[in-house]
């Protein structure tokens, strides 16, 4: 490949400079899983139980409504990603349940 100029147009264009390598802040850890983290959520979620439209949304799956689940979730979500998170965590804790039944 040819040497690299300081040329006027293209990708590569302008000035070459080096990048300022900044620190981690702390607020770009906030929500990130760690161990004390789950144990929280998993004794506040054992506790409180799900929120209504969680329940809804497990029983539209019990009966095999994947996508009218993933409507409803998204409609109460706001989000098409969130919903579809949210439907693979409800699948994840009914199948925990009839795992939990069978043995």
């Amino acid at each position: 490949m040819a040497p690299r100029y300081e040329m006027v147009v293209g990708m590569e264009k302008g000035h070459k400079t080096t990048k300022n390598t900044l620190k981690v802040r702390p607020s770009k850890s906030k929500g990130k899983q760690t161990k004390h983290n789950k144990h929280v959520r998993d004794l506040v979620r054992e506790v409180v139980g799900f929120a209504p439209y969680e329940k809804r949304a497990q029983e539209l799956l019990r009966i095999g409504k994947e996508k009218r689940c993933l409507k409803f979730l998204k409609k109460r979500i706001g989000s098409h990603d969130l919903a579809k998170r949210k439907r693979e965590e409800m699948q994840a804790v009914l199948q925990a349940q009839r795992k939990k039944a069978a043995a």
